[in-house]
């Protein structure tokens, strides 16, 4: 699917009926760049993000209670890593402004470029989770792509 068509399902998606839900070990993967969204580079760029070299392989996740949670990538780039925590909650995503699960990587222990990346899902089936990321440019989000996380 295209970066427009993934948009178009997300805003349709609800967001997860509670954090608890995303609780464990989420398979994920890397779906549609906006830009450059055809030619050579998106399909490399695409294969490469499929592909089982691509380094990261998923978040973790686990609620501290009914408004809070934590998380972290999982990625391995020489040898297995858990790296890039982040905490979540719900709030509005950046799209359209409609409930999220938010992944919020702005802790002290990121680094700086970590710390600009906006994360948000929506349930689009049973255990399925499909959101944008983006970059935070001059305090506002750029979409850059969207991303699915699996907990099937």
């Amino acid at each position: 699917m295209t970066y427009v068509e993934l948009e178009k399902v997300y805003r349709s998606a609800p967001r997860p009926n509670a954090l608890s839900d995303l609780n464990g070990d989420a398979k994920g993967a890397m779906l549609a760049l906006r830009k450059p969204a055809t030619g050579a580079v998106a399909t490399m760029l695409k294969s490469y993000g499929a592909s089982t070299s691509f380094p990261w392989e998923g978040k973790s996740f686990q609620s501290k209670d009914a408004e809070s949670g934590t998380g972290i990538n999982r990625v391995n780039f020489f040898g297995k890593r858990a790296w890039f925590p982040f905490k979540t909650r719900f709030g509005p995503s950046f799209l359209e402004g409609k409930s999220s699960f938010v992944l919020d990587y702005s802790g002290r222990t990121n680094p700086p470029f970590i710390r600009s990346i906006v994360d948000k899902v929506r349930e689009v089936a049973p255990r399925l989770y499909l959101g944008p990321a983006a970059l935070l440019v001059k305090g506002k989000p750029k979409p850059i792509l969207f991303f699915a996380v699996s907990l099937q």
